[in-house]
């Protein structure tokens, strides 16, 4: 039993650490949904701005100035969650490759296993909070951006939803998390 609920669990924490890094690579965090002449198609990401026209399907890519530039605070603080959360579901991918039963690294002590998978759960599940607040955050902090343009009566002619890359970061984030609980609270 405990050998399954550990192969599901590192199976699981694999598809959504590949979410996670998929979503932190991508640069459709917030989309155009508001275009009624279906012209082009525009999704704004953590790194750059990018325009699909429909028509051609040519697509055009504006990258962001230096890294150290100005940005806003969104933006910075979605990437630097983002970042720390790859980093340590990536950590606790390997950690918990070596405290799975199926691998002979350390197999005549058990109880070093059961703690490595332990403590690759502990460290999955503080990238999973930090890759879920860094998605909540922009998805948010879009929503609010919104919300201020309309209470204010400015109408841009532009509508922006929340994009695939988005959904993905919290999909990867609630998954990595599940993955955590399985490894912290079942496998004893």
């Amino acid at each position: 039993m405990s050998a399954a609920l550990q192969v599901t669990a590192f199976g699981l924490a694999l598809l959504s650490t590949l979410f996670l890094l998929l979503a932190t690579c991508t640069d459709c965090w917030m989309v155009n949904a508001d275009d009624s002449l279906e012209v082009s198609h525009k999704c704004r990401g953590l790194w750059r701005e990018c325009v699909t026209n429909m028509q051609d399907g040519v697509r055009t890519c504006d990258q962001y100035d230096s890294i150290l530039a100005d940005h806003p605070v969104k933006i910075v603080v979605t990437r630097t969650l983002m970042i720390t959360a790859d980093l340590l579901a990536g950590l606790a991918l390997a950690t918990l490759v070596l405290g799975l039963d199926c691998i002979t690294f350390f197999k005549e002590d058990p109880c070093v296993k059961l703690k490595m998978c332990y403590g690759a759960g502990v460290i999955l599940c503080a990238g999973s909070i930090l890759g879920l607040i860094g998605s909540v955050w922009y998805a948010v902090d879009v929503y609010v951006e919104r919300a201020m343009l309309v209470s204010h009566n400015i109408f841009l002619g532009v509508h922006y939803d929340f994009g695939w890359s988005c959904w993905l970061g919290m999909a990867g984030s609630m998954g990595c998390f599940v993955a955590s609980v399985l490894l912290t609270c079942c496998l004893y």
